[in-house]
């Protein structure tokens, strides 16, 4: 039975660097990913990498640029409707790219507590493995950056110990843009910046949404 138990286990490990490897490829393929550590390098750390947000292919394209024993420590943080809709999605976010799904829903029965995305994104960070977010909140329509929703901030406030990187995603939006199920292949990137600075002891929230926001738009090519 043990044997059994074995076996299967392997089978599944197996299944999981093969999906995840599969991904990997296609990401390539399609995007022909070009990835730029212009500011840092790859190392496993707590770390908060936060990039603009056009594609669902955003977040395949940066955890398929990690080097690939960085992966199972660098996880998305994805909308818990969206990933859980099927069970191949589903497999995918939890077996794949172990990402943090969040529900989006307000509680609709009385007694039910709202869950807390911030202190769940804080946990991985205590255990010094990185989140993928994408502070715009949604995917936005353009080739710009949309103004920042406030989580960056209190992350940041809470965990300040981890390193806060911006990470520009260039043309992803035209590959497989909002509304749109049709992929298109072009040449894409994905540049990696310097981390951030800490928050300042009189910054306000405003006011390092907007250093951020400037951070990240300044690897734009």
């Amino acid at each position: 039975m043990n044997e059994q138990n074995d076996a299967f286990y392997m089978r599944w490990r197996w299944g999981q660097a093969f999906t995840g490897y599969v991904l990997v490829l296609l990401s390539r393929l399609i995007t022909g990913v070009q990835v730029r550590w212009q500011g840092c390098a790859p190392k496993a750390g707590a770390r908060v990498y936060y990039a603009n947000h056009s594609s669902h292919l955003d977040g395949l394209v940066i955890w398929a640029g990690m080097p690939k024993e960085l992966r199972p420590t660098v996880h998305p943080v994805a909308a818990r409707d969206y990933w859980d809709a099927t069970p191949l999605k589903r497999y995918i976010a939890q077996y794949v790219f172990k990402a943090l799904l969040i529900n989006r829903q307000k509680p609709s029965a009385e007694g039910e507590v709202a869950e807390n995305p911030i202190a769940a994104m804080g946990t991985l960070l205590a255990q010094n493995e990185a989140i993928i977010i994408f502070p715009e909140g949604t995917r936005n329509s353009g080739d710009g950056v949309g103004a920042f929703k406030s989580g960056l901030y209190h992350l940041i406030k809470q965990y300040p110990e981890a390193e806060f990187i911006p990470v520009y995603l260039e043309n992803l939006n035209r590959v497989l843009p909002k509304g749109s199920k049709l992929i298109v292949p072009i040449i894409c990137s994905a540049t990696f910046g310097a981390p951030i600075a800490p928050l300042g002891a009189e910054e306000d929230r405003h006011q390092f949404l907007a250093r951020a926001q400037q951070a990240l738009e300044e690897l734009a090519p």
